[in-house]
């Protein structure tokens, strides 16, 4: 690796693009233009959906807004603090049908849309009926019927997220109905979705990300530092939030069991492991200086170094360090941290 002396500058790197400036979530997804959008035709243009679009993309250029509510939402049902939840099937089923409902007033309150008269919002001077759904299946009430919706839908599992307005006219519904007079879009609505954001990234959920028997290991340990413990040494090279570290050490100081001083930085550093923070620049420089995956604040990312020649990896502290790759003993205790 070519050789960089981190330093205290707070510059970052600069192809380390953000989804916001909460989570700092990489944007896999630019705003879609109509241009891109599949279906879509001079024929089928609506006035007042394309008014909602670009209201919506004034208040959230790009997607960062609404990353953070829809990541926001997944944590505030896991309750993962006090329950230790993190995926969606472990969900009550009354939780699972309330997650539209929190979807609805976490994105009112973030985008400050005004309430509707008849629907949920009114955006651009138009009532909008705001559906949510795991599976992309939105159930449209008679009161949206002919009405502007916003449809949006996410995946935990891919930390992924979309969002699209659509007219639910005669032409775009379903003929059939279910028992509350509710249906849904046909292939032609589908396709006349004006996808406002399409599989846009949010922050990751790291439990997710790995072997479920791995996650097992984890979160049988018996006490809340074992845990955090078991997580840093075997979630290496992953953006870990703090909702995540709160979920696996289900404890009040649940952020003291990864510092030094009787947390996991002091515990594990004799097995080599270097645990860098998201709220320090520094910290963020080494691990980009490293090759490794950069936290953004909130988020610390656990890794194994072993010392290098001089010129090679990264100076920390007057030595120089790399990752160590493969499964090897650590040679050496890793550096502290510099904060």
């Amino acid at each position: 690796m070519a050789r960089s002396t981190v330093s205290g500058r707070t510059n970052t790197p600069n192809d380390q693009r953000s989804c916001c400036g909460t989570c700092q979530t990489p944007l896999s997804s630019a705003p879609v233009t109509d241009d891109a959008l599949p279906g879509f035709s001079h024929e089928s243009y609506d006035e007042g959906v394309t008014a909602v679009v670009a209201e919506i993309r004034r208040c959230d250029p790009d997607g960062t807004k609404m990353a953070k509510v829809f990541r926001a939402t997944f944590d505030q049902l896991y309750d993962g603090q006090r329950t230790g939840r993190y995926r969606v099937d472990q969900l009550f089923k009354t939780e699972k049908t309330h997650f539209g409902t929190l979807i609805e007033i976490n994105l009112q309150r973030e985008l400050q849309f005004n309430d509707g008269i008849v629907l949920d919002f009114e955006i651009a001077g138009h009532e909008v009926d705001c559906k949510y759904s795991h599976t992309g299946q939105w159930m449209l009430p008679v009161e949206s019927f002919e009405q502007i919706v916003l449809v949006t839908q996410a995946d935990d599992r891919t930390a992924t997220w979309s969002a699209g307005v659509v007219r639910a006219s005669e032409a775009n519904r379903r003929l059939g109905e279910n028992r509350d007079k509710k249906t849904g879009l046909n292939a032609v609505g589908r396709s006349q979705i004006t996808w406002v954001f399409k599989d846009a990234a949010m922050q990751p959920n790291a439990l997710l990300q790995m072997d479920p028997a791995t996650v097992f290991r984890i979160m049988s340990a018996r006490s809340g530092q074992a845990r955090i413990n078991e997580l840093l040494r075997l979630a290496t090279n992953r953006r870990i939030s703090r909702n995540i570290i709160a979920t696996v050490a289900q404890q009040d100081d649940y952020m003291k069991r990864v510092r030094d001083n009787g947390g996991a930085r002091g515990a594990l550093r004799p097995e080599g492991y270097l645990i860098l923070g998201g709220d320090y620049s520094i910290q963020r420089n080494i691990a980009y200086a490293l090759g490794a995956v950069v936290p953004e604040p909130g988020e610390v990312v656990s890794v194994r170094v072993e010392p290098t020649i001089p010129e090679v990896g990264v100076e920390i502290a007057g030595e120089w360090w790399q990752l160590l790759a493969d499964e090897r003993q650590a040679p050496t205790p890793a550096p502290r941290v510099p904060r």
